[in-house]
């Protein structure tokens, strides 16, 4: 089958790989009719080469029909339409039980400290081949999977794999009273969705922070207030002049690793990918520096005794923080990989009722799996308006 492939730092190429089989009882195999590329998708294409393989199909965020289940399986069968979450997860360990699939103790890379095996992630989880192909190999697949009806096109539903619930949970932690105010600093796919959610979800004002116009343009549409951080010298203290001077009641981060401003972690980031393999990981392990511009901005821009909700994803183990302030201001922070199946139950009617999230239109690019390599360029350059793509095998 065609799958896109990781060769090394920006270089994706469309590979000829075998054809995936059931392996385990609880495999299925889907075969792929929409699969996206996500932003942390980026964090491989940029930074996190050490811990990858070349030839390691990539991609977390896909939809199909199921062409095969092993004899474990009985909640889908061959034809149904599914949605894949990007985590892999069993559905029955203790973890799983208490709405954290993200840390299943099933399927946990227990060798690397780390959660649960994702699709198309390096080996930190599980290493496990990815989506962005003809066909996917599903483990654990009574869980690994949502099914959605007939009817709707794929863009109703394929969100449902990460966008959706990583948005819709940032928005939970985020705890915005009612009426209150959410900056959400990052206006990407999370970002961007994390507004539609918390403006669905009833709260007073919600201000979208970035500096690329057709993302700023994408957010005003939905009746957010937006701030181009090339225009502000002090966005921190424009968002207390939004909110009564004190900050907003809650803040969404939803840049992570990949923010703007940080000289130093960028050249740290840099310097890794020079590095041999196995240096390369310890340093990124043990001493990693996150460029930690806009987590820093959401410290100095949520209120006293409000709350930060972290969702871009960070990789460095020795970030220095500015825990004095932290304590000071009283700042509750929740973060982490976005428990997909314990929010499907919450998203499900706004995609069967109408599209009161914009889902249908979300995507900005379309295209067929031959371009995925042209399309990472694209995306990580920020060129053509490219929001969130949309390959189709």
């Amino acid at each position: 089958m065609k799958a896109l492939a990781w060769h090394g730092k920006r270089d994706v190429r469309l590979d000829t790989v075998p054809d995936p089989s059931i392996s385990e009882p609880t495999d299925a195999i889907v075969r792929m009719t929409s699969t996206a590329i996500c932003g942390s998708d980026l964090h491989l294409y940029e930074v996190l080469g050490p811990f990858m393989a070349e030839g390691d199909v990539i991609g977390h965020e896909p939809m199909g029909i199921v062409e095969e289940v092993g004899s474990a399986v009985t909640s889908i069968a061959p034809g149904d339409r599914v949605v894949i979450p990007f985590q892999i997860a069993c559905g029955r360990c203790y973890m799983c039980r208490q709405g954290l699939p993200t840390q299943c103790e099933t399927t946990q890379v227990r060798e690397e400290g780390m959660g649960a095996a994702l699709f198309g992630y390096t080996k930190l989880y599980g290493q496990v081949p990815g989506a962005q192909a003809e066909y996917l190999r599903v483990p654990q697949a009574q869980f690994t999977s949502i099914k959605v009806p007939e009817g709707p096109p794929d863009d109703r539903f394929v969100y449902l794999s990460d966008v959706l619930p990583t948005a819709w949970q940032a928005v939970e932690y985020a705890a915005v009273p009612d009426g209150g105010s959410l900056a959400v600093i990052g206006l990407g796919p999370i970002g961007d969705m994390s507004c539609r959610i918390a403006m669905h979800r009833g709260a007073g004002k919600v201000i979208g922070v970035d500096l690329v116009p057709e993302r700023l343009a994408r957010a005003r549409r939905y009746g957010v207030e937006t701030l181009d951080l090339r225009e502000h010298d002090d966005v921190a203290e424009t968002i207390r002049d939004l909110t009564d001077g004190r900050g907003a009641d809650a803040v969404i981060d939803a840049v992570g690793m990949e923010a703007h401003g940080s000289p130093f972690g960028k050249l740290a980031h840099t310097m890794a990918t020079l590095l041999p393999d196995s240096v390369a990981e310890k340093m990124m392990e043990r001493a990693g520096v996150d460029r930690l511009g806009a987590f820093h901005l959401a410290i100095d821009a949520v209120r006293r005794g409000g709350t930060i909700s972290l969702i871009g994803v960070y990789g460095g183990m020795a970030d220095p923080l500015p825990m004095l302030t932290l304590f000071d201001k009283q700042i509750q922070l929740r973060m982490g990989q976005a428990n997909v199946k314990r929010w499907v139950d919450d998203i499900m009617p706004l995609l069967t009722d109408g599209d009161p999230l914009g889902v249908d239109g979300f995507a900005t690019h379309r295209l067929p799996l031959d371009q995925g390599p042209q399309a990472y360029e694209m995306f990580q350059k920020k060129e053509e308006g490219a929001v969130k793509v949309l390959l189709q095998p």
